[in-house]
Order: structure tokens, then sequence, then C-alpha cells
């Protein structure tokens, strides 16, 4: 019997042809498996680099507390020592100081340094420099609503030296600051802001940070910052090719002329409080007077209080000698207040001698025009028309720029351009011997000035503040990871104190690591 064969018949691929699918397959998924792989190492990489970074930025911004410290406890020395250790203008000590080095990068250490931009004569940055800014050599914008009391818009007039602004900005900035809501001849007051979108009132007050100019109308962030967009005080390449219409005096703003915090002591060189010659009380003012002055000095003093100025006839004969009589407080009351020192220089006034039968003597000042080289730092030395420890919003004449002191109501472009001339700064008197140098009334002992346009800026000026901005920069040797802030330090005090703080860190930095410094300080 013959079976049946069954044939079946195959389809699909040979098995030649299913062992090289097979091959493909493992070639593919080894290919995802590798890719798989090293996205996973970049991911782990960047996330590793990524942590270092912010590792790097954290331990940076100790760096940058380190530095405020520093600069604190540098401040904290008397001026001779400041002197010695380089200063606080351009002073290389101040460059890449070491603080720690990296414990996961052998050979690379943290360091920070403090740096300024370098200004020329109009205020147009010229560089760097490793050193503090005395906000005194700009104008300060809170103390501008009180000086109407010494000159009608003497606020204004500060104001309008600054390049591009108007009468319209300035009174607006002053009626933002004033403590009342009466609108100025061309300001604006609360019912202008309310009108705004978003509505908001006019402040009448301090401000606390000069970004507050941008809520004051017309002011625009061009206006008050320039074209610094990273505000590291220089115009780096990208910024200067900006294309604008701005002034190479106003390539930094009005913020490059403008602070809120400038001040200086009014103390003596010993750290005691300046005798103030407008004390109510006589008594305790002479026995004050003679800790300081002979008699002479302070008799005088004590009766021009009394008795105020006197101008002798023209050919009234004089005494030879101030006549020195025994005081009976009981009896002398004051009358007259001092408006400044200068008032000291020629001044005479009356003194009653108790054995004659003359009613009253007039006796001269101390102070002539012709011994003034002398006289005068001896008065400035020691006493004041001031009343407490500090005197706020005076303008330094040794390093402000010429576009502010220019404002300053009495300057003419001729007496600026001699000043900016004779003026140095811990160059040619490198001790601080020349006295005379160390007051404002220097500008008067050299004939730059006449007694009556001293008397006119006298209010305005003096040669140097105790208040310093420090922009201080963390960051390590291999210019990975920095941070930066800009610090107000108060020296009006033992111990410099922070009065304002702003991170920059968030801005691009600016510096390269070779401006900040490498291996300088060992």
């Amino acid at each position: 019997m013959q079976k049946n064969r069954v044939y079946i018949k195959h389809y699909g691929i040979p098995s030649r042809h299913r062992r090289g699918s097979l091959l493909i397959v493992v070639l593919v998924t080894i290919v995802m498996l590798s890719l798989a792989a090293y996205t996973f190492t970049a991911l782990m990489q960047t996330e590793e680099e990524a942590a270092r970074l912010m590792s790097r930025r954290v331990q940076s911004k100790y760096l940058v507390d380190s530095g405020v410290d520093f600069t604190r406890l540098f401040l904290s020395y008397d001026k001779d020592t400041i002197r010695e250790k380089g200063g606080i203008w351009n002073n290389g000590n101040l460059q890449g100081v070491p603080v720690a080095a990296d414990p996961n990068k052998e050979g690379v250490m943290g360091r920070f340094t403090v740096i300024s931009s370098s200004l020329d004569d109009m205020g147009v940055p010229e560089g760097f420099r490793y050193g503090l800014t005395d906000e005194s050599t700009k104008l300060n914008l809170n103390i501008l609503p009180y000086l109407d009391l010494i000159q009608e818009n003497a606020g204004r007039d500060l104001l309008m030296g600054l390049p591009n602004m108007d009468e319209s900005i300035a009174d607006a900035i002053i009626d933002w600051l004033d403590p009342d809501d009466e609108q100025r001849d061309y300001g604006a007051e609360s019912g202008y802001y309310s009108n705004m979108s978003p509505a908001y009132q006019c402040k009448n007050g301090p401000m606390d940070s000069l970004d507050e100019l941008l809520l004051v109308r017309d002011i625009t962030p061009q206006l008050l910052f320039g074209l610094d967009i990273n505000r590291n005080g220089i115009l780096d390449p990208d910024e200067n090719d900006q294309a604008t219409n701005l002034d190479s005096d106003m390539s930094l703003g009005w913020a490059n002329y403008l602070t809120l915090y400038s001040k200086e002591t009014n103390l003596t060189a010993d750290g005691l409080p300046r005798i103030n010659i407008n004390s109510e009380d006589l008594e305790q003012l002479y026995n004050d007077l003679r800790s300081a002055f002979n008699e002479e000095w302070s008799q005088f003093i004590i009766m021009y209080r009394v008795n105020g100025p006197t101008a002798p006839e023209e050919d009234q004969e004089l005494p030879a000698n101030n006549l020195l009589v025994p005081l009976d407080f009981d009896t002398l009351e004051a009358t007259y207040t001092f408006k400044n020192l200068l008032e000291l220089i020629d001044a005479y006034t009356t003194v009653t001698d108790p054995e004659s039968s003359e009613d009253s003597v007039i006796i001269k000042s101390p102070v002539r025009s012709s011994n003034i080289p002398f006289t005068l730092p001896n008065a400035m030395r020691n006493i004041t028309t001031y009343e407490g420890t500090e005197i706020p919003g005076r303008i330094n004449l040794m390093q402000a720029p010429r576009i502010v002191l220019e404002g300053i109501p009495g300057m003419t472009p001729e007496i600026v351009q001699t000043i900016i001339e004779k003026r140095e700064f811990e160059l040619n008197d490198p001790d601080g011997s020349d006295r005379n140098r160390q007051y404002e009334t220097w500008l008067l002992v050299e004939g730059i000035v006449d007694l009556v346009t001293m008397d006119s800026i006298y209010p305005f000026v003096c040669t140097g503040g105790d208040v310093y901005r420090a922009e201080i920069v963390g960051y390590f040797d291999d210019s990975v990871g920095s941070s930066r802030a800009e610090v107000i330090l108060d020296h009006t005090v033992p111990v410099p104190r922070i009065l304002f703080w702003r991170d920059k860190s968030h801005l691009q930095t600016g510096y390269s690591v070779d401006v900040l410094g490498i291996d300088l300080i060992e």
C-alpha cells in the first residue's frame, strides 16, 4: 500500500538570511546601548561640571565676604598706617589677595580683588585701579532738599552741572526727595505719578538706592546707567560698540556722579569731637576752647558770640595786643551765631574793660589775612560750626571730577581748572605733611579763590570723605566660578560698618583673571 506523502511548503526568509538579520539587530542594539551609555556619561559629566561650577560659585561668594572683612580691617587702621600699606586710591596689596586653595583641584587658589574704575578729570573711564572710591567725590542726592537753606536753588544748581540734565528733571528729583507735596517750578509730585500705569506715589523722602531714580519723571535707564550694562565701571568692547548719541562723559550715566551716602567725620586728628563755637553754654565753650587755644583765641571767640562783629572806624586806633579781662559768665549771653569759620578772618569785636572808663575796647581776631597759612589750619583742626560728629554730603575737592565741581555754587570753569591742575591725591604729599591741604580752605590759602568766593563754596566742599564704595570680586586662578558685590562702607565709626550691599554676580563680570591678578601676593 502506498503511503500518502505530505508536502509542507515553507514560506519566509531562508535560514541563511535569518542569520544575517539577527546580526543587524544585535548591532543596532549595541549602537543604541552605546549611545545611551554615551548620553548618560555626557549628562553625568555635565551634571558634575554644573555641580562643580555651583560649588565654585558658592565658594566665590565666601571669597567676596573675605574681601569685605579684609577691607573693613584695612580701613580701621589710622591714616598713617593706611598710607604705609599703600593707601586706598591705587594699592597693589588689594589685588589678587589669596584666601584659600581649592581642595578639589591642586594648585588652584581662591582670591579676591578690590577693583575700581579709573576715571579722568571729566569722570570718563580710562581703565582699572585697585582700591576704593570715596563717595564724597559724587553728588549726594539725599541732602539736596536741605541745601536751599544755605542758598536758594542750590540743589537744582548742583544737579544742573550734570551732563544732559535739565531743570525739569532736576526739580522732579528734588520733589521726589523733599518731605512736602508742594511742586517746584518744573517738578512733579504725587499728582503726576498717580496718573501713571501702574499708579504710585511720590516718595517724599530719602532714597534707599539709586535705582529709585528710574521712578522719577523722564529718567531712563540710559540716562542713569549710560552704556555700562554690567555695572563694572568701564565700557567693555560689546558695550562700546553700541550705537548711541551719548557723549563720553555720559558713558557711565548719572550713576557715575551720584551717591546717597557721602559724609565725613567732624572729629580732630585724635578722634575727639571738634569744638562747636556756636554752643549755647558759653562757660563750657570757654573751657573747651582753653583746652585747644591760648587765652587770646578763647576770649575773642566768646566775646564775638556775645557782641557780634564790629567794624572799626577807618582812623580808629586799635590796641597793639588784645585786651584780656576776667569773664563773668553769669552776665554774659550769646547773641550772635557764627555762619562759618571764615568769619574769624580779619574779624573784630568788642570787650568791656572793667578797669577803664571806656565802655568797650575793639579787639581783633587772631586769624589775619597775613597769617592764615599758620592760623587757619589750627582753627579748622579744632573747631567747627557743625553740630554732631558727622558732616553729610560735602564734595571732595581733591578727587571729584570736573563735572561735579562745576555744579558747586560759586565755582567757575577757571577755578575748577586751577584746582585740577594743583590738586594731588597722595602723590606729591604722601605723608600728608601739608597741613593746609588737609582742609578745604587750601583754596584760599594758596590764592586760588578770594575770601568772598571761598565763603560761597565753603558749605559744599571738603578734602575727603569717610564713606567708601568697594567693588569686590571673588574668583579662582582657573577662572571657573566667580562672584562680585558692591559694598558701601562707613568709616565715620572706628570699625567701618556696611551701609549697603548689592550682589552683582548675576551680571557679566567684565574682568579677566589677568586683570584681577594671580600669584601677586604670597
